[in-house]
């Protein structure tokens, strides 16, 4: 534990951690809406708002985070309007993202490619106090929008058409989940990197579904899972000197690998066991109607 002796490793730790609680949490509603790439799309826009940063002399995580969530807006009108061109729009957004960090930061007089990298990779050493200040306060509302109107969003992710029906905001709710999504790939990028960052969104909710469907507990396990590999990932890439955002997503990718490897044998025992079941003369289970047993999943 001599790692928490050092200051810089302490913010880390705690950039971590919250990166391991918001990004599953937003992203469990990408993968319900099959918008699992959004977070990469947001990360290549954001990188505009790095090289904005370093340009203007101000806080590139402040920076990033206000042209992230103008980029997500952006991607969701693209979604509602765009229609047949809207790949072609959004391919210019996110390429166009990347174009600009490179050309801004390199413009910069204190700017250079060595520092644009610590962002689309990650960077121990390089998290300061202001970074995890700012970390902190948008990592908060992160949490508080995905906890406090989870069943909201759940609604909107599962079936857009019947929460529009029932009088939910549905377009609002969209941006909202657009605008979280941005906020989380800021936080995210000082630990992870912004080019990384989608892994940590998708891949724990994938993991923890091998193991429950049930919405809240898919979410808690999630969360458990970012909590893990981004504290892990963390102390590994200080004690053997290698990435932190790499050693990261290996680790996620690792655990959605194991949690796999249990989960199948465990699916195909109860497949079993259902069928024989049935061939002994049992009563076939009710079926639910989809929209109440996406209630009674969600769990919240």
């Amino acid at each position: 534990m001599d790692f928490l002796d050092y200051a810089f490793m302490q913010r880390a730790l705690l950039a971590a951690v919250l990166v391991g609680i918001t990004a599953p949490a937003i992203g469990i509603y990408l993968v319900q809406r099959r918008q699992a790439l959004m977070g990469d799309g947001i990360g290549h826009v954001a990188m505009t708002g790095v090289g904005l940063g370093f340009l203007l002399n101000t806080s590139p995580v402040w920076m990033a985070t206000g042209v992230a969530v103008v980029g997500a807006v952006m991607m969701e009108l693209i979604r509602w309007y765009g229609r047949t061109r809207g790949d072609i729009a959004l391919a210019m957004l996110f390429y166009g993202g990347m174009a600009g960090g490179v050309m801004f930061i390199n413009l910069a007089p204190t700017g250079s490619n060595a520092n644009l990298t610590s962002y689309l990779f990650g960077s121990l050493s390089t998290v300061s106090e202001s970074d995890v200040t700012a970390i902190c306060l948008l990592a908060a509302f992160v949490v508080l929008v995905t906890l406090g109107l989870r069943r909201q969003l759940f609604a909107v992710s599962q079936d857009e058409e019947f929460a529009r029906v029932t009088g939910l905001p549905v377009r609002a709710l969209n941006l909202l989940t657009a605008v979280t999504a941005a906020i989380t790939v800021t936080v995210a990028m000082r630990v992870v990197g912004l080019l990384l960052v989608s892994a940590l969104m998708v891949v724990p909710v994938a993991a923890a579904q091998q193991l429950s469907r049930s919405f809240a507990a898919t979410f808690a396990i999630a969360v458990a899972i970012g909590v893990s590999v981004t504290i892990g990932g963390t102390v590994t890439s200080y004690y053997q000197d290698v990435p932190p955002g790499a050693t990261i997503v290996l680790l996620t990718i690792g655990a959605f690998i194991a949690l796999t490897a249990l989960a199948t044998p465990l699916a195909r025992r109860r497949a079993r066991a259902a069928a024989a079941a049935q061939s002994a003369g049992d009563p076939a289970e009710c079926v639910i109607p989809a929209s109440r047993e996406a209630a009674d999943n969600a769990g919240v």
